[in-house]
C-alpha cells in the first residue's frame, strides 16, 4: 500500500486536505479577481485623465481667418505626469490630415457623435494607451472637423498593477494560511467526538460492555447504535459462557464428591493390596478433578469481577491471619506449621473476596509442596510497599520454568504426584494485577520457594 493511500485512509487527513485544497483554489481565484478588478479600475483612471487631456486640447482649438489655431493649455499635459515619467504623444488632425504631433500614432475612425474612443497600441515598441475625440469648428463659410489623439505609455500603470498584485498575493496567501489553520481546527473539532468515543472504548476493561450513553453528533449515532448492539450481544454471550462454566464446575464437583465418598468407603472394606492401590489412585484422580473444577470456577469468578472490583479498606494482616486460621487444620494433617509475621494493621483498598482467593491459592500451593515437619513462613510488610511474602521449605521453583509458571494450566516438572490444576498461581497473579500490583516468584538460597504479592 502506497504512502498516499495510507495518508488518505485517515478521515481527518482526508477532510483537512479537502478543506485546504478548497482554500487554495479560493485564494487563487481571489488573487485573480482582485488583480483583474484593480487593473480595470486603474485603466479607467488612466482613460479618464487621457479623456480630460483630449477635451482640454479640443476646447483650446479655434478658427481664425479660416485657419485652425490651438493654444495648448498647460494642464492638458501636466495632468498626465506620473512618478515613472511616462512618455506622452499627441496628434491633431483637421479633416483627417495631421496638422501637428506624431505621425506614428494610429488614429481610429471617429465621428463627432462617437465621443471618446480608447485603444491600446504601440509607439516605438512601447505599449501606449490612446484617447481620441473630435469636434466641429464653424467659421465664415468654413466648416471643419478637428480630431485630437493623446497617447501615454503605461509604465506607471504597470508599477501600480504590480504593487496591487503583490498586495493581492500577500492577502491571498494570508487568507490561505488562515484557511489552513481553520481547516485543522475544524477537522480536530469534527473528529473530536470520534476520538472521545475511541478513548472511551480504549479505557474500558474487557468485561465492561455497558452501552455508550454520551451524546454524539447525528452522523455518528448509527455507529454508536451498532456498537451498543454489538456489545449487548457480546455481554449476553459472555454471561452465558460464565453461567455455563459456573454451572459445569458445580455439576462436576457434586458427583465427584459423592464418588470420592464411595471410593473411601470401599477402600476401608477392601483387603487386597492391588485393589487398595487402584482405589487410592481413584481417590487421587477425583481430588485432582474436584480441585480443577473448583479452580476453574474461581478463575471464572475472578475474570468476571476483575473489572468490577468491589473495593473497601481492608486490614491486610487481619485478612492473612484469617486465611491462616482456616488452613491450619490442613497444614497440621501434613505436619506442616504455618508461621505468620505481621507488624500490625496494614491497610489496603481491595476486593476482599478476590484477595482471599489469591492468598488461599498461594498458601495452599506452599502446603502441597512442603515436606512433613517443615514450616511455611508468611510475612505481611508495609515498609516500602504493602506486600505479602509466602515461603516454604519444599523443592522450590524450577529455575528455567519460573517465568512461565503463572500461565494457565502450567505446572513445573517437580509437580509429578502432587494434586493440582495449574491455575493457583494464575489466579493469584490475575487478582494482584487487577489491584494494580504484581506477583514475583523466587527461590530461597537455603531452599524452598517464595511468592511475593506486592500492592
Amino acid at each position: 500500500m502506497t504512502d498516499r493511500s495510507l495518508l488518505f485512509r485517515s478521515l481527518r487527513n482526508r477532510l483537512a486536505f479537502t478543506l485546504i485544497g478548497g482554500a487554495a483554489i479560493l485564494a487563487i481565484l481571489l488573487y485573480l479577481v482582485v488583480r483583474s478588478y484593480a487593473a480595470q479600475i486603474a485603466q479607467q483612471g488612466q482613460d479618464s485623465i487621457l479623456a480630460a487631456s483630449v477635451t482640454s486640447i479640443l476646447d483650446a482649438a479655434i478658427l481664425r481667418d479660416g485657419q485652425v489655431e490651438v493654444d495648448f493649455p498647460y494642464a492638458s499635459f501636466s495632468m498626465l505626469s506620473t512618478e515613472s515619467d511616462d512618455r506622452v504623444f499627441y496628434g491633431i488632425y483637421q479633416d483627417g490630415a495631421l496638422i501637428s504631433g506624431y505621425d506614428s500614432l494610429v488614429v481610429p475612425e471617429i465621428t463627432t457623435e462617437t465621443g471618446h474612443i480608447f485603444d491600446t497600441s504601440a509607439i516605438q515598441d512601447a505599449p501606449v494607451r490612446t484617447a481620441t475625440a473630435s469636434r466641429i469648428l464653424i467659421g465664415a463659410q468654413v466648416r471643419t472637423v478637428i480630431s485630437v489623439t493623446v497617447a501615454q505609455t503605461q509604465d506607471a500603470l504597470s508599477v501600480t498593477l504590480n504593487r496591487i498584485s503583490r498586495n493581492a498575493a500577500a492577502f491571498g496567501f494570508g487568507f490561505f494560511l488562515l484557511a489552513v489553520l481553520l481547516s485543522f481546527w475544524a477537522t480536530s473539532t469534527t473528529i473530536g467526538p470520534l476520538k472521545r468515543l475511541t478513548t472511551s472504548v480504549t479505557r474500558r476493561g474487557p468485561q465492561d460492555l455497558s452501552p455508550f450513553l454520551q451524546p454524539v453528533p447525528t452522523e455518528m449515532e448509527p455507529l454508536v447504535s451498532s456498537l451498543n448492539n454489538l456489545m449487548g450481544r457480546l455481554d449476553h454471550s459472555l454471561s452465558q459462557s460464565e453461567d455455563f462454566i459456573a454451572e459445569a464446575a458445580h455439576r462436576v464437583r457434586t458427583p465427584l464428591a459423592t464418588v470420592r465418598s464411595y471410593a473411601e468407603a470401599t477402600l476401608q472394606r477392601v483387603s487386597r493390596e492391588e485393589n487398595r492401590h487402584a482405589l487410592r489412585s481413584m481417590v487421587r484422580a477425583i481430588d485432582e478433578s474436584s480441585r480443577a473444577a473448583g479452580q476453574l470456577l474461581d478463575h471464572a469468578m475472578i475474570t468476571f469481577r476483575a473489572d468490577h472490583l468491589e473495593k473497601t479498606n481492608l486490614d491486610l494482616a487481619e485478612l492473612v491471619q484469617e486465611m491462616v486460621r482456616g488452613l491450619t487444620p490442613i497444614a497440621e494433617m501434613k505436619d506442616v506449621r504455618l508461621q505468620l509475621t505481621s507488624p500490625g494493621a496494614v491497610t489496603v483498598s481491595g476486593d476482599a473476596i478476590l484477595l482471599q482467593n489469591a492468598i488461599r491459592n498461594v498458601i495452599d500451593n506452599a502446603l502441597k509442596y512442603s515436606p512433613a515437619e517443615s514450616e511455611v513462613r508468611i510475612s505481611v510488610s508495609n515498609s516500602a510497599e504493602n506486600r505479602i511474602i509466602i515461603c516454604d521449605q519444599g523443592p522450590g521453583f524450577p529455575p528455567d520454568e519460573i517465568e512461565s509458571l503463572a500461565n494457565r494450566f502450567t505446572r513445573g516438572r517437580n509437580a509429578e504426584g502432587i494434586t493440582g490444576s495449574g491455575l493457583g498461581l494464575t489466579i493469584a497473579q490475575d487478582v494482584i494485577a487487577a489491584h494494580g500490583g504484581k506477583m514475583v516468584l523466587s527461590n530461597q538460597t537455603s531452599g524452598g520457594a517464595c511468592v511475593t504479592l506486592s500492592f
